[in-house]
């Protein structure tokens, strides 16, 4: 394997979706990294133990998912770029401290292979059925962003953009592969570094006494700084001011959520990712995610060998949804097609952007496997009538 001197690999490579979300990761800087096996997603964290001597960083297997998911916000004001891995059940053992790194704006990579659920479910095989939970999951009120890569080329060049991400806006940013993107083997190009673009945190150049914790300017964003740099701060589940001392008021309250919202909010549109395949004069829109867009790019083809009017709407950011996007397409097309590995999750946010304007015709599975192209087709050709 060739690496350049900073150890991460470059040139083309066969490696499945779980080694390139690792390759991505180490190219993005992420040196800390704490995780507790579980199926489908142990491959990213073997990896990363095997790789991370090379560049000088650390992998700590933590005695649960819990542990795992508060070690790496303390790493973060250690001054690391971090990441833990899990999938369906640790993800929920995890969601009080995805809350903490919400308030506590740490900027952080969660990334979740989904698989059949609920509970133990299906360990070993695909679902996407993790969706709302990443979005809603924790208690009370803030914004995160959420990935879905279709491929392991997407898993390395994805997982840069969550760590910039994560660094730009300082949010929890979630990473939602599936079983069958972290299990198939593909052509993996991985260029050189110096080729890679990578954000670096946003460091304070106040000195000691002049920083508060959670001054913002027009974006919203406060500058971070780190253990050791002289600054005595104070880092706080509990609502708090800009200083970060708690502050137990509705006022408190009210000033700190908004700004935890409207840090993504007001950038929803520099946020928007997806790909578009002949939407434009399309009768029906297929929106799909993940390892389904695969899939539905089959039927898609199929449906215009039938000439049929069909497009292909990939998201690829999947929070913050592109409610505007849709709500411009409901107007112009007859109905959209959602296909999911879920009985209807992603759907929902069609529905509320369409408003009603253009039909919606869910296409749910429960996992296991992924669709048949044929039963959305059946859905393309029904929601064209």
């Amino acid at each position: 394997m060739k690496a350049d001197p900073k150890g991460v690999l470059t040139g083309a490579h066969f490696m499945d979706g779980d080694h390139a979300a690792c390759e991505g990761a180490l190219a993005a800087g992420c040196r800390f990294v704490a995780g507790y096996p579980i199926t489908p997603s142990t491959e990213v964290v073997e990896r990363f133990a095997a790789r991370i001597p090379l560049v000088g960083g650390m992998f700590i297997q933590m005695e649960d998912e819990i542990a795992s998911s508060i070690a790496i916000q303390g790493a973060v004001w250690g001054g690391a770029k971090v990441m833990t891995v899990t999938s369906g059940p640790g993800l929920s053992l995890m969601m009080e401290h995805i809350g903490l790194a919400a308030i506590t704006e740490c900027p952080c990579v969660f990334v979740d292979v989904q698989r059949g659920g609920p509970s133990t479910g299906l360990p070993t095989l695909p679902a996407q059925a993790d969706m709302m939970q990443v979005k809603w999951g924790s208690h009370g009120d803030y914004e995160i962003i959420a990935l879905a890569p279709n491929s392991p080329q997407e898993c390395f060049d994805l997982m840069i953009k969550a760590f910039n991400l994560a660094e730009r806006y300082r949010v929890p940013v979630f990473f939602m592969m599936d079983e069958v993107v972290g299990h198939m083997t593909e052509r993996v190009v991985i260029p050189e570094a110096a080729a890679i673009e990578v954000e670096e945190r946003r460091w304070t150049k106040k000195k000691p006494g002049e920083y508060k914790l959670y001054e913002t300017g027009p974006d919203l964003v406060p500058e971070m700084v780190m253990a050791g740099q002289g600054h005595r701060i104070h880092v706080t589940g509990l609502t708090h001011d800009e200083r970060g001392y708690p502050a137990m008021n509705p006022a408190a309250q009210e000033q700190l959520v908004e700004r935890l919202l409207n840090k993504i909010r007001e950038h929803n549109g520099d946020l928007v990712d997806v790909r578009e395949d002949g939407v434009e004069g399309a009768d029906v829109v297929v929106v799909s995610f993940g390892i389904t867009s695969r899939v539905a790019g089959h039927a898609v083809e199929a449906a215009r060998q039938q000439g049929l009017k069909v497009g292909h709407l990939r998201l690829v950011i999947c929070w913050p949804f592109p409610a505007q996007l849709i709500r411009e397409l409901s107007a112009k097309t007859k109905a959209f097609v959602v296909p999911e590995l879920n009985m209807g999750q992603m759907v929902l946010e069609v529905e509320r952007a369409a408003a009603g304007k253009a039909k919606v015709v869910s296409v749910p599975h429960a996992g296991g496997t992924v669709h048949e192209p044929e039963a959305i087709l059946a859905a393309i050709r029904e929601a064209g009538r």
